[in-house]
Order: C-alpha cells, then structure tokens, then sequence
C-alpha cells in the first residue's frame, strides 16, 4: 500500500496541468470528446483557441 500511495505523490507533478488557453491546453481539448467538456471549458475554448 506505502508503494501504491509514493508512486502517485511521485507521479502527481508529472501529470498534465497546462495552462487553459496555451497552445498544448487546446490542442489536448482538441483530443477530449466534446460530451466530457464542462461549460466552463467549452466557454475557454471558445475564447481561446477559436477566436
């Protein structure tokens, strides 16, 4: 269990946090199905990337 729990706290810094509106965060909306975006980032992407 110790070992399951280290790998995430080591994993965590290396998983996906990019900044909305950055390239890199539209092109990863881009990839996401449009039924599991939130009104908030359908609302950023507009901004965003479209505009």
């Amino acid at each position: 269990m110790k070992k399951i729990v280290l790998m995430f706290l080591l994993t965590l810094p290396l998983m996906a946090c990019t900044e909305v509106g950055s390239e890199a965060w539209c092109k990863d909306m881009k990839e996401k199905p449009k039924g599991d975006w939130t009104a908030n980032e359908a609302s950023d992407y507009a901004k965003h990337c479209i505009f």
